[in-house]
């Protein structure tokens, strides 16, 4: 084959594997969302979320997620963190807030959201975050796997960072509505059927205690509904007597047939538009 050939060959080549993703400015923003094909880091402008003040009934998450998080801010030690339980129960709302809270002391402290599917990339990702100067919180919500999920081994890529290690300036919190991160009969199942029962579910029962923060959240009783509802009123100013919040909280709850911080928003977001408030 002569060289002329060979070159033809190498630039056919170079032109199918893309070139490394530059290293973002990250003083852009304080919160990016990673995408790949081409990889990348988007900025985003404004970030959906809530004051933490505003979260009811979730106090001990609150504090506890909050302490591991400004430690991490300052370069101290910290954990990665799986907030699971409930639907609709300020999980992905908590880890916003806690950021949100934080950010303004700590300009360097990023957040960074990851989608499950995109997981198998997360090597890349890592890589562009370890040569950055700030600290990041690498989000990735309602995180779960299911029958023949493989994706649970590229998460292990952050929670253990293989031969290069976790790197420093990187923290993990997953949500999820599982604590295991896998569904019940998954492991039951396995557990019946394989030749050695433990070692079967082993691999991706352990994922979870990879984790060093659990934090639970659990369904919200009435008084904590209201609570809920009564803490956005008066943060947003929209004048409404008990009695009728109540009445018209209790009958909203009713036609969802469940109960959570997501109802209770969702029934405020209805009260404030036929009070003529605007939420943005």
């Amino acid at each position: 084959m002569t060289k002329k050939a060979l070159r033809r060959i190498a630039d056919a080549l170079e032109r199918m594997s893309a070139p490394p993703a530059p290293v973002p400015d990250f003083s852009q923003a304080s919160a990016f969302v990673w995408h790949h094909d081409p990889d990348r880091l988007e900025p985003v402008a404004r970030v959906n979320r809530v004051d933490v003040g505003l979260l009811v009934g979730v106090d001990r998450s609150r504090d506890t997620l909050m302490a591991n998080t400004a430690q991490f801010a300052r370069g101290l030690p910290a954990n990665n963190a799986l907030l699971w339980g409930a639907r609709g129960m300020g999980k992905s709302s908590l880890v916003k807030a806690v950021h949100g809270a934080l950010s303004t002391d700590y300009p360097l402290l990023k957040i960074v959201e990851v989608q499950r599917e995109d997981l198998p990339t997360i090597g890349r990702c890592l890589n562009l975050l370890r040569q950055a100067d700030a600290r990041f919180i690498l989000f990735c919500d309602d995180l779960s796997f299911g029958h023949d999920d493989a994706h649970y081994k590229s998460l292990k890529a952050v929670l253990d960072g293989g031969i290069e290690g976790r790197p420093e300036n990187v923290v993990l919190y997953a949500t999820s509505n599982r604590r295991h991160l896998m569904p019940r009969d998954m492991i039951e199942n396995e557990r019946s059927t394989a030749i050695s029962p433990s070692e079967a579910v082993e691999e991706k029962v352990s994922l979870s205690d990879r984790f060093g923060l659990w934090l639970g959240f659990h369904p919200c009783d009435q008084d904590e509904y209201l609570a809920m509802i009564r803490g956005y009123c008066d943060a947003y100013g929209v004048a409404i007597d008990d009695a009728t919040l109540k009445g018209e909280a209790i009958e909203w709850q009713a036609t969802r047939g469940s109960r959570s911080g997501r109802v209770a928003w969702q029934y405020f977001t209805d009260l404030a538009g036929r009070r003529g408030v605007q939420l943005s």
